[in-house]
């Protein structure tokens, strides 16, 4: 005669089979976590190699473009006389010269309709290199408005990503293209590599490229990933120089996990993972940089010609 299983039987090997199910969740978690860790770290690598490939054909690391109100002009070319910022100049390297092209007039000067309808499309068309699939997907959210050589850009791309423009990023406006042309620009001052203007070339990183920062990831609080409310992460990110794009570094912005009501607008790098946040270093290579992080090592990791020794904290 068969024997059936009783009722308490039954709950028993469903409660082990809960048991078993509450054990192996974590670690499938912890799979995913590391894989999308992995791809935020391949972003940042073909970041690292595009900036080398831009230095290699222009003599310079990416400019970091004019002030957050400029797209990104295909007209204009590289360096300094390139209003669009850093995120911009690097597309033409990513094989991504289509999305870069958009605009093109043949006259940097004139906020043709063509420039600024191309300007709104590429404004508007997010990218996965840009975006650390730990924190959120490569699609438009709310963005800001005022562009001058750009239509109104209402839902636009964003970046999880900021350069290292070190003490300041040194962003000038001089209104106009016309009255660029007669502006009595200021000498920048950041002692980053990516800032207002910048030209910087490998020759200038004197304390070596596999010692100075390039890029990193952002801290962004959690409540603004999906609102574009936050004073750093309200712009599309092909605009020159604002805190959407860029970070600082030094005692006073140290690198953060994201966290919910912390930092509401924030120039600090950091990220969503735990324990430390990826960077790309001027020689292309990936490293992940702790919280904890020295202030004085984490300032000399920034600065391209202080001719300080440091060793990282990993």
């Amino acid at each position: 005669m068969k024997r059936a299983f009783t009722l308490v039987e039954l709950l028993v090997v469903i409660a082990i089979i809960g048991m078993l199910v509450g054990l192996l969740l974590p670690a499938v978690q912890q799979a995913r976590e590391a894989a999308r860790r992995m791809q935020c770290n391949n972003n940042l690598k073909q970041m690292g190699l595009a900036s080398l490939n831009h230095e290699s054909t222009s003599k310079m690391y990416p400019s970091g473009g004019w002030y957050w109100n400029w797209a990104g002009d295909p007209d204009a070319g590289f360096g300094k006389n390139q209003m669009g910022g850093w995120t911009y100049s690097l597309l033409a390297f990513m094989e991504q010269n289509a999305m870069y092209q958009l605009g093109a007039d043949g006259d940097p000067g004139t906020e043709t309709a063509t420039q600024k309808e191309g300007a709104c499309t590429r404004g508007s068309t997010p990218l996965a290199v840009y975006h650390c699939p730990s924190r959120r997907a490569p699609k438009a959210y709310p963005a800001g408005t005022g562009v001058t050589n750009s239509n109104v850009v209402a839902n636009g791309a964003k970046s999880d990503y900021g350069c290292n423009c070190a003490d300041t990023y040194s962003a000038v406006n001089p209104g106009s293209y016309s009255a660029s042309k007669t502006y009595s620009w200021p000498t920048p001052t950041s002692k980053g590599v990516i800032f207002g203007r910048s030209e910087v070339t490998i020759g200038e990183i004197r304390d070596g490229t596999s010692n100075t920062m390039l890029i990193g990831e952002k801290y962004l609080a959690p409540e603004y990933y999906e609102t574009g409310t936050s004073n750093s992460d309200n712009e599309p990110i092909y605009t020159g120089a604002d805190w959407d794009t860029y970070r600082l570094a030094n005692s006073s912005t140290m690198p953060y996990q994201d966290r919910s009501g912390y930092l509401a607008s924030s120039n600090n790098f950091g990220s969503v993972h735990a324990g430390g946040f990826g960077v790309v270093l001027c020689d292309g290579s990936v490293q992940s940089i702790s919280y904890s992080i020295d202030a004085e090592t984490f300032t000399y990791f920034a600065q391209r010609n202080d001719g300080k020794v440091f060793t990282l904290q990993q």
